[in-house]
C-alpha cells in the first residue's frame, strides 16, 4: 500500500440536521458561517461553514442546496493578513457540502466577477477568460454530462455592454444526482474551465464535499470529533492574486499555504483522544508529503481512506503522501502532551500546528480494528478493453513568447501532431489539449488496464495523473505490485531516473459523456497536459 476542548461530531451533525439549507445569496451563507463557527470542533480550530442535507418527506427526496457567490473579495488570512481574491462566498475554503448516496446536490452559482476582456489574444491552451468558470466534484463517481459534472459548460460573467446597461449577476444551476451506492468519503469541488482554473484554484477557490455513509457508523469513528483539514496553495503578491500571464508565474509569485483559511492554525487534541481529519490537498503545484513532529516525538497518523474510497483496516503511517487532488482520511490520537507540527517536505513552514495537553480521555479512545468495505477490487481476468499507455512529457523552451515550454500527454490516442512531417518536439499541437479531439473512447462496462508514467528526470518535477468520473485501482508502482492495491482518482508521478510510473484497473460504469484525463499540477494542464475521454454505450 501507499505511504502516503472539543464539540463532538455528533453536536455538530444535531445542530445542523434540521437546517432548511435553501441558501440564497451572501446573507444566506453567512448565516450559515455564523452557525458553523458556533458548533465548530474542535473548539477555536477553523471549520468552513457546513451545508448538509434537508428530508422533506422521507429519504428520496433529501437534498441539498447551496447557493456559491463568487466574486473579488477582500478576505482577512489569520497569520497573513488581508488580501483580496475571487472567493466562494466570500471565504477561504467555500462552504462544505454534506450529503448522503441517494441524495441529490443542487447548487446556484452567482458570477459577480467583473467581465472577461472581449478577446483572446493566443490559443487555447494559454489563460484566458479568468473570470469565467464552472464546477467539477473533484474524484465523485456522478454524471459528467448536463448540468452535472460538466467541465465544458461556461459560467460566464456580464460582458461589458450588459454591464454598463445594470443587467443583473447570471446565475447557473449545476444539479448533480449522487448515485445510491456511492462510497462514503471525503471529495473536493473546484473550477474547472480550461484556461482559468490555475488562476481561480490559487486564489481560494475550492471547497469540500463529504459523502455521509457505513464508514462514519463504524462506533471508534462516530466518537471522533470529524474535521475538515483543507490545505489550500495562494499565489500571493502585495495582498493579491497576480494574473497568470507567463510560464514564469509558478516560480516566481509565492506560495501561501492555508488550512481552512488560516495560515498555521492551532487544533487541541487531549491525551488519549482520537479526532478524524479529512485531509484535503487543495494545491494546484505543490505535493505534500505530511508529517506530525514535535521535539523527537512523531504522532502517526492512521489511515483509513484515500481519495474517498475507505480500506479494510487503518494503516499506520510516519508520512501521508498526497499529490495534488489528494484526499486522505487519517485518525490521531493524543499521546505524550506537547506541541507538534504538521509539515510538508519543501515548504518552510507549519501547515497547522497539535496541541496535546495533559487533559487526558478516561479511558482512552480506540482505534477500530475493521472497516467497512469501501469498494472491491479488481483483477486482471476481468480486463475486456485494450491497454492503454500515457506519458506525461514536456519538451522545454520551443514556442515563443511568455510559455515556452510543450506540456504534452503521449502514448495511446495522443493528439495529432499540426505537422505530422515537421519537428514534433515544436508542434503546437501534437498531444496537447484539443478539446474537438476525442483521446479515449471507454465504453460503459469494460475493464482496462493502463500504465501512465512521466519522462521527467528532475524529482520534484510531478505530473499527478487525474481522470474524472469514476476512480481507478493502482495495483502497480513502478512495475511493482501493491498488496493491497489502492483505489485512486488522482495518483503523484515524481520524475527521475527513471520517471514514476503507475499501473491501474478501471471499470467505466453507469454514466455516458465528455470527461477529461489530465495533469493535476494546474500550471501544466492549463498549458495542455489534458485529454478528452468519452464514455459511451457499450
Amino acid at each position: 500500500m501507499e505511504e502516503s476542548g472539543a464539540i463532538s461530531r455528533r453536536l455538530v451533525l444535531k445542530s445542523i440536521a434540521g437546517l432548511a439549507v435553501a441558501s440564497e445569496g451572501i446573507l444566506t451563507a453567512q448565516r450559515a458561517a455564523a452557525t458553523a463557527a458556533a458548533t465548530a470542533a474542535p473548539a477555536c480550530f477553523p471549520q468552513p461553514a457546513v451545508t448538509a442535507s434537508r428530508s422533506a418527506s422521507g429519504p428520496a427526496t433529501r437534498t441539498v442546496e447551496q447557493t456559491l457567490d463568487v466574486r473579488f473579495t477582500d478576505v482577512d488570512i489569520p497569520g497573513y493578513g488581508p488580501i483580496t481574491t475571487r472567493t466562494y462566498n466570500g471565504a477561504i475554503p467555500g462552504p462544505t457540502l454534506r450529503v448522503r448516496a441517494g441524495d441529490t446536490l443542487r447548487l446556484t452559482h452567482v458570477n459577480g466577477l467583473p467581465p472577461n476582456p472581449p478577446f483572446h489574444h493566443g490559443d487555447h491552451n494559454t489563460p484566458h477568460h479568468a473570470n469565467s468558470f464552472n464546477l467539477h466534484t473533484h474524484g465523485m463517481h456522478v454524471s459528467p454530462s448536463g448540468d452535472a459534472d460538466n467541465i465544458l459548460r461556461e459560467f460566464a460573467p456580464l460582458t461589458e455592454e450588459d454591464a454598463a446597461l445594470g443587467a443583473p449577476e447570471p446565475r447557473y444551476t449545476t444539479t448533480i444526482c449522487v448515485p445510491a451506492d456511492h462510497p462514503a468519503g471525503t471529495y473536493w469541488y473546484h473550477p474547472h474551465l480550461h484556461g482559468s482554473t490555475a488562476e481561480q484554484i490559487a486564489g481560494g477557490m475550492a471547497g469540500v464535499i463529504v459523502v455521509e455513509g457505513d464508514i462514519d457508523e463504524v462506533p471508534e469513528i462516530e466518537a471522533a470529533d470529524d474535521v475538515v483539514v483543507c490545505i489550500n496553495e495562494l499565489k500571493l503578491r502585495d495582498g493579491e492574486v497576480p494574473a497568470f500571464t507567463s510560464g514564469s508565474w509558478v516560480t516566481g509569485v509565492p506560495s501561501v499555504f492555508t488550512v481552512n483559511g488560516a495560515v498555521n492554525p492551532a487544533i487541541g487534541l487531549r491525551r488519549g483522544e482520537v479526532q478524524r481529519w479529512r485531509l484535503v490537498a487543495a494545491t494546484a503545484f505543490t505535493a505534500l508529503r505530511l508529517q506530525l513532529s514535535g521535539d523527537d516525538r512523531y504522532l502517526t497518523m492512521h489511515q483509513i481512506a484515500q481519495d474517498g474510497i475507505g480500506f479494510a483496516e487503518p494503516v499506520a503511517r510516519a508520512a501521508v503522501v498526497l499529490a495534488m487532488g489528494n484526499r486522505a482520511d487519517v485518525l490521531v490520537r493524543g499521546d505524550e502532551p506537547g506541541r507538534y507540527e504538521l509539515r510538508a517536505d519543501g515548504v518552510d513552514d507549519p501547515l497547522m500546528t497539535v496541541v496535546v495537553t495533559e487533559e487526558s480521555v478516561d479511558p482512552p479512545m480506540q482505534l477500530p480494528a475493521a472497516l467497512p468495505p469501501g469498494r472491491p477490487f479488481l483483477d486482471e481476468g476481468e480486463i475486456t478493453g485494450p491497454d492503454r499507455e500515457v506519458v506525461l512529457h514536456v519538451d522545454p523552451e520551443v514556442f515563443d513568447g511568455a510559455f515556452p515550454n510543450a506540456y504534452r500527454m503521449l502514448g495511446s490516442n495522443a493528439t495529432p501532431p499540426a505537422d505530422p512531417d515537421g519537428d514534433l518536439t515544436r508542434d503546437t499541437a501534437y498531444g496537447r489539449f484539443d478539446p474537438e479531439y476525442v483521446n479515449h473512447t471507454l465504453r460503459l462496462g469494460d475493464v482496462e488496464r493502463w500504465t501512465v508514467r512521466t519522462d521527467e528526470t528532475v524529482p520534484s518535477h510531478g505530473h499527478p495523473f487525474h481522470l474524472h468520473t469514476n476512480q481507478f485501482l493502482v495495483t502497480h508502482r513502478n512495475g511493482e505490485p501493491l498488496d493491497p492495491p489502492v483505489w485512486h482518482d488522482t495518483v503523484g508521478l515524481a520524475g527521475g531516473a527513471p520517471g514514476d510510473s503507475v499501473t491501474f484497473l478501471v471499470r467505466y460504469q453507469d454514466f455516458t459523456g465528455i470527461a477529461l484525463a489530465h495533469c493535476h499540477q494546474l500550471h501544466h494542464e492549463e498549458l495542455g497536459m489534458m485529454q478528452v475521454v468519452e464514455y459511451v454505450e457499450p
